[in-house]
């Protein structure tokens, strides 16, 4: 009678494990050991979220503070405010470095032409000779730039009772506009061409009224 093959993974009575079986045995799940570039992309997501969350924060806190005035931001090239009226001392220019833009402002015929032509005989250079609408109680107002401050004292000198207003332009030119008020230039003769400051507003009246 044929034996029986004896059964190579049997050894008495115990199965023996290969090492194919083995491997099987002990091998990682594929869904267990997480796939390092899945991972990676978590590691970016979470970074990306937690920077933007600090962004936010950060944006909401420095808005709050600067509405509330802890934070002021400086302003790159930024300018002093000028004050309103100009604080110097100037000296008094010759006439004929001085161009004027004669206005009328005061309704009367003729006025801005026959001051235009005044001021032309005192070496003024004359530009634009026409009207202006300007609603103002001083005799005449001088308006220029920054750079015309000392033609603009020089001119002041020769119209009494004038007030000077600066503008934005960038050259030196004057405007004078001749006001209802207006009367006469001064005298050459009394002009003081001391050097001095620019008058910007009407002299208010300190006069105590009497005690009747």
């Amino acid at each position: 009678m044929a034996r029986k093959p004896k059964d190579p993974t049997v050894y008495h009575g115990h199965h023996v494990v290969n090492g194919r079986q083995l491997r099987e045995q002990f091998r990682e799940d594929p869904e267990a050991l997480e796939d390092p570039s899945r991972m990676w992309r978590r590691v970016r997501h979470g970074v990306a979220v937690a920077l933007l969350a600090l962004i936010v924060v950060f944006g909401a806190g420095t808005a709050w503070a600067i509405l509330s005035g802890y934070l002021t931001i400086p302003q790159p090239n930024a300018q002093p405010a000028l004050p309103a009226c100009p604080t110097g001392t100037y000296d008094y220019v010759p006439a004929d470095q001085i161009s004027v833009n004669v206005l009328n402002a005061a309704s009367r015929e003729g006025l801005a032409r026959q001051v235009a032509d005044q001021l032309a005989a005192r070496k003024f250079v004359i530009k634009d000779v026409g009207n202006e609408t300007y609603p103002t109680e001083a005799a005449a107002v001088i308006r220029g730039g920054i750079a015309g401050e000392a033609a603009a004292f020089t001119l002041q000198r020769n119209v009494p009772g004038s007030i000077y207003v600066r503008d934005g332009r960038s050259d030196a030119s004057l405007d004078l506009i001749l006001a209802p008020g207006y009367k006469a230039l001064t005298d050459p003769a009394l002009i003081d061409q001391t050097p001095g400051t620019i008058t910007c507003d009407l002299p208010t009246s300190t006069a105590t009224p009497p005690v009747r």
